[in-house]
């Protein structure tokens, strides 16, 4: 399974709002600028993850993007379905219909493990756990620099 740019920079820009979130509105220039994103392809994403309930777009002047709920209550795993759809490691998975072999196929019954392995594993890591993770990356890059 390979994740879309969509999701990718996504869960970047969600995590990038995480950290910053206490200063108010994040703007999207910023964000896009800190991710190394296009502003206008980020803009597209944040529409979509605005449309799906995750964050709120503010108009104006010192406008931006806000989270629409705490960090610790949304998943990668929700962020990911938002924006690319359920996991799904082979189409069989999502839609056992499209191949007659799903009901005898011993292999089939692994790519659904597979799939249900990588949809938990995504659902337990938070915002707030990446946001974590990313300060401590942040920091030993830091460390490294300044030595």
């Amino acid at each position: 399974m390979k994740l879309s740019t969509k999701g990718r920079y996504g869960i970047r820009a969600m995590v990038d709002l995480a950290l910053h979130q206490s200063e108010g509105p994040v703007n999207l220039n910023q964000i896009a600028e800190r991710q190394q994103v296009s502003r206008r392809y980020l803009e597209q994403i944040m529409l979509q993850l605005a449309a799906n309930g995750f964050v709120r777009p503010i108009r104006g002047r010192s406008g931006g993007f806000v989270l629409l709920r705490a960090a610790s209550e949304i998943s990668v795993g929700d962020v990911l379905v938002a924006l690319e759809g359920p996991v799904r490691i082979v189409d069989c998975v999502g839609d056992p219909g499209i191949c007659t072999r799903s009901p005898s196929c011993a292999i089939h019954d692994v790519w659904c493990e597979i799939s249900d392995v990588v949809t938990r594993h995504f659902a337990g890591i938070s915002l707030e756990e990446l946001s974590h993770r990313q300060l401590i990356k942040e920091e030993a890059q830091l460390a490294t620099y300044n030595i």
